[in-house]
Order: C-alpha cells, then sequence, then structure tokens
C-alpha cells in the first residue's frame, strides 16, 4: 500500500514537473525581413542582444528581398510576422487581404539616395542610363519613382530600370560600372561613396513620407497566438532602445551581417539613419496614406481604403499603457 502510495506522488510530481516544462517552454515564431539596411537591423540587434530569449521565444529569421515577395510569403501563411517596406502590403490589402495589418513602424520616410559615378551630376543626366533597384515594386524603385516625377523623367523612356536583387547587390553594381546608377539604403550609399561614387539625390533631406520600414501580421495569428506576438513586439520595441542608445553593438551586428567594419562608414550611415527611425515603433498614418494614394493611381480600389483601417495598434497602446516603453527607456 506504501509502494503504491509513493507511486502516486512520483507520478503526481512527473506530471507538475511536465506541465511546468510546457509552461516555460519557449514561444515557436518564424520571422522575416526583405532588405539587408540598417532600418531592418532589428530582430539582428534582438538576436545578438540575446532579447528573444529574455522574452521567452524561440525566433527562426529569414531574408527575402523586396516587399512584394515578402508579402507573398506572409499571404501564403509561410512566415508570421514581417519587416519590410509597406507598398506590397498595401496593394494585397486592397486585392481582399483585409487579414494584414500594420503592427509597429521603424521608418515613416525614405531615406534612399540615387548615386553614381561622376559623369552623372543630377537627375536630368539619367536619361538614357540604366538605375539599379533592389526589385520592381520594392522600396528603391518607389522612391525612383518619386525623384522621376520631380523631374519630369518617365521611366523605360528616359532610363532603364534593372532589378539587382539587393541594396548589397546594386551597390557592388554601380561601383564596378555594370550599371550607370543605382538608389542605395545606409549603409550601401555610404559604402558606394566611400568607392568614388556621389550623391546625385541625397533623400533624407526630402522627407518623403513612407512607410519604409514596418512590421506586419495578419490579424488573424495575433488573435491566435497573442502571447508569442506580444513577446515579439517587446523585444522589437527594446532592440528600437539599443539602436538609438548602443552604437557599439549596433555597429557589431552591421560588421558581422553586412561585413562593414570601416567606422567612418559607420558612423556615415548611421548619422543619417538615425535621425528618420522611430524610437517607440510608432505608425505614420500620414505615411501609410502615402502608400495608398500611390497604388490608387494603378488600382481604382485602393481609393476606398483608409490609413487607420491598415493598423492594429494593440501591441503600441499596450506598451504604452503599461508603461514597458518609459522602463526600457530608463534603463
Amino acid at each position: 500500500m506504501r509502494s503504491k502510495n509513493r507511486f502516486a506522488i512520483l507520478l503526481a510530481v512527473l506530471v507538475v514537473l511536465a506541465v511546468g516544462r510546457a509552461a516555460l517552454a519557449a514561444e515557436k515564431l518564424v520571422g522575416l525581413y526583405s532588405a539587408q539596411v540598417m532600418s531592418q537591423s532589428l530582430p539582428w540587434i534582438a538576436q545578438e542582444a540575446k532579447l528573444f530569449p529574455k522574452y521567452n521565444l524561440d525566433f527562426d529569421l529569414v531574408y527575402i528581398s523586396s516587399s512584394p515577395m515578402a508579402t507573398a510569403a506572409i499571404v501564403g501563411g509561410d512566415v508570421e510576422v514581417i519587416l519590410t517596406g509597406g507598398v506590397g502590403i498595401v496593394r494585397a490589402y486592397v486585392q481582399g487581404n483585409t487579414d494584414l495589418a500594420f503592427i509597429g513602424g521603424v521608418k515613416n520616410v525614405m531615406t534612399q539616395s540615387v548615386v553614381a559615378g561622376p559623369a552623372i551630376k543630377r537627375p536630368e543626366d539619367l536619361k538614357g542610363k540604366k538605375v539599379g533597384v533592389s526589385r520592381i515594386g520594392g522600396n528603391t524603385h518607389y522612391f525612383m519613382i518619386q525623384i522621376a516625377r520631380r523631374h519630369g523623367l518617365e521611366p523605360g523612356r528616359d532610363f532603364t530600370f534593372i532589378q539587382t536583387g539587393g541594396d548589397p547587390e546594386a551597390m557592388a553594381a554601380v561601383i564596378s560600372g555594370s550599371i550607370d546608377a543605382a538608389v542605395l539604403t545606409p549603409p550601401s550609399d555610404a559604402i558606394a561613396l566611400a568607392q568614388g561614387q556621389h550623391y546625385v539625390v541625397y533623400g533624407p533631406d526630402l522627407k518623403i513620407p513612407y512607410a519604409a520600414t514596418i512590421f506586419v501580421a495578419k490579424r488573424s495569428t495575433m488573435d491566435k497566438r497573442p502571447t508569442a506576438m506580444r513577446s515579439f513586439m517587446r523585444a522589437m520595441a527594446e532592440s528600437e532602445k539599443i539602436m538609438h542608445t548602443d552604437r557599439d553593438l549596433v555597429y557589431r551586428v552591421l560588421g558581422k551581417k553586412l561585413r562593414v567594419t570601416d567606422k567612418r562608414i559607420l558612423d556615415a550611415a548611421y548619422n543619417a539613419e538615425i535621425k528618420a527611425l522611430e524610437s517607440r515603433l510608432a505608425i505614420s498614418t500620414e505615411a501609410v496614406q502615402a502608400m495608398i494614394e500611390d497604388v490608387a493611381q494603378t488600382d481604382p480600389r485602393a481609393k476606398k481604403v483608409k490609413a487607420h483601417e491598415m493598423i492594429d495598434m494593440r501591441y503600441i497602446d499596450e506598451m504604452e499603457k503599461s508603461g514597458f516603453f518609459d522602463q526600457i527607456w530608463k534603463k
């Protein structure tokens, strides 16, 4: 009888331990980023600072270049959260994928620039030239469209877009001379300048409203996985704080991921980009509306969409009201 009691106690202890382990098991989450640039480095920073284990997340990070391809991945259910430029998401939403939502902002203005060799001094000199962008439909393509409109240029007629696949590839192509100019994002523009290129258009001064770097998830995913998504957004909020306050860690991360170790280049990129990065993951309705209006030029359905319909503030509001933002910024 006594042995049976001992067995029952032992069994109960094992059950409690198993339940405890299950409760402590890290939440699995798969995320994606679409550009190898400083503004999309928050997940890298979180990995370097070991924030995912801190917030009990087992996080897998995937790289797929360009907003349209990132959009396809989240619409198809291959990933649960993405960090990307917003225009692909707007197009998908307009086409009926209204489960998608913007949940946190990193950069609400465009900071791309057009760089080229000494023969090209102004945008009008791009006539008859090849201009490199990461992918058609992505941030760099959108930026060049805006520049073309401002200077009376028409893509296809006045210059040709060349898809390079990504920022590093566009940078390498313009340095080698295989294209005439490239639209680049920090730190790629700073590297190109160090290799003899110069700014034809310096984008940060223009402050073009655009959800250039933004977190996206499905509302259904947020409803089904509230703990995992809440933990992820808290990790990203702390990563953003590190981005603004710990240059050494940021430079270390960029050095590993982008193979940039020249401090002069890192300083130039950081100083240009940090001014445009949100400190508390704010989403600008003006930036989202600018994308909607651009999509409306080719898809009339976008005229019925308002920016606030695409924004879900549950995580930002919760971190503000709970004092989480204040807490991490006091450290």
